[in-house]
């Protein structure tokens, strides 16, 4: 089937035929080759002109819709000729007529102003195409804009209203630990005050159960009261929290150190530790992680004197901090139940210590963004390792 574009090509092939054809006719009349040629150059540059778009037209990326509309201003230019041509020829007052070639010159040309028209046309509704396709990219992308935005709008408020949700829910543990730990408290503070009456009045009335039995009460109370300290400052984590800043942790563990002086001295232990990162935090807070890790370290390092290492790993955006022993370790089902509250591997008279410390941990690096685990095997020691985000 003949390709639209080829309609202006056999128009152009046409007018060279024409041309061709003139030529041949003129010079066997006998006609003088300088005019001959000229006619010929007029009516067959036309012609090439016509053929070389309609090819061209055929190598590019354009709607073929288009084609029929250049070749219909091509006819259009000629139709204008010939009907200057016809009113030319009945005018009364012009006695000359035209010759066949000075026709024929007159339509190539009207053909090729027509063919002007019709491209300058064309481009005209292609710029209007694209500029319209864009148009329609804009508004789609727009409303993928809009939709995401909404998506985010709704997403925000989502979260805000959670952040609202958490917030209240702390100010209501807060409230709770406070109220909790008073009413406590209170009770607790008149049994021990009672059993101190009893133990200073009566100690030499009572046999030696009786001294026991005392004993015990009293050692009760006394960790039951630890033991709600400790919950009232895991409840404030959160909420009475210092804001954070850059912390340099060497500062932090020297501090610790100096803090556990008379135990590291008792238990004769070593400790040592690697140059350590500043990092993001409430320096308060992580005084107490380290001081937790460092004293675990101390408590459950068996008959030998305690060697802790501590140590900082840079890896991608974080800094892992570990706390290295060589205690008595812990199994593997009992390495995530340690962190939870009030989970105790070892009993009273093993060890002191209310089931808290590792569980305040927890909450502290949960609150700076990271995360803390524990490998260990028994009797091989035991490693924690907290990570925190690089500053």
């Amino acid at each position: 089937m003949l390709s639209r574009s080829h309609f202006i090509s056999v128009l152009g092939v046409l007018f060279i035929v024409i041309a061709v054809g003139q030529s041949f006719f003129e010079i066997s009349r006998g006609n003088p080759l300088s005019e001959t040629g000229i006619d010929f150059v007029l009516i067959s540059l036309p012609g090439i002109l016509l053929l070389y778009v309609g090819r061209w037209l055929s190598t590019i990326d354009v709607d073929r819709a288009l084609y029929l509309r250049i070749a219909g201003w091509c006819l259009g230019g000629i139709g204008v000729m010939l009907v200057f041509l016809f009113l030319r020829a009945i005018h009364p007052g012009v006695a000359t007529s035209f010759t066949f070639g000075e026709r024929a010159i007159a339509i190539a040309l009207g053909s090729v102003a027509g063919l002007t028209i019709g491209i300058h046309d064309a481009r005209a509704i292609i710029r209007e195409h694209e500029a319209k396709r864009r148009n329609d990219q804009l508004e789609r992308a727009r409303a993928e804009l809009d939709r995401r935005n909404d998506e985010l709008r709704a997403v925000r408020d989502e979260l805000e209203e959670k952040v609202d949700e958490v917030e209240r829910s702390n100010e209501r543990l807060d409230h709770f630990a406070s109220i909790a730990s008073h009413d406590l408290r209170e009770p607790l503070r008149m049994i021990s005050s009672y059993l101190d009456l009893l133990e200073d009045r009566h100690a030499d009335d009572l046999d030696s159960d009786g001294e026991e039995f005392l004993e015990y009460a009293i050692d009760g109370a006394e960790r039951m009261t630890a033991m709600i300290d400790g919950l009232l400052a895991y409840s404030r984590i959160e909420t009475q929290g210092d804001p954070f800043e850059p912390v340099d942790l060497n500062a932090v563990l020297a501090d610790v150190r100096d803090d556990l002086q008379l135990r590291i001295d008792e238990y004769d232990a070593e400790i040592t530790t690697e140059s350590l990162p500043r990092v993001r935090g409430d320096a308060t807070q992580l005084r107490q992680l380290f001081q937790n890790l460092l004293s675990n370290a101390l408590e459950y390092s068996g008959d030998d004197p305690p060697r802790v290492n501590v140590t900082a790993v840079e890896r991608d955006s974080e800094w892992i901090i570990s706390v290295r022993d060589e205690g008595v370790g812990i199994g593997p089902d009992d390495q995530e139940r340690i962190f939870e509250l009030f989970q105790r591997l070892h009993t009273v008279d093993e060890s002191a210590g209310s089931g808290i410390g590792l569980a305040f941990c927890r909450r502290i690096v949960d609150r700076h963004g990271g995360t803390i685990r524990v490998d260990s095997e028994p009797g091989e020691g035991s490693t924690f390792s907290v990570t925190f985000l690089k500053v």
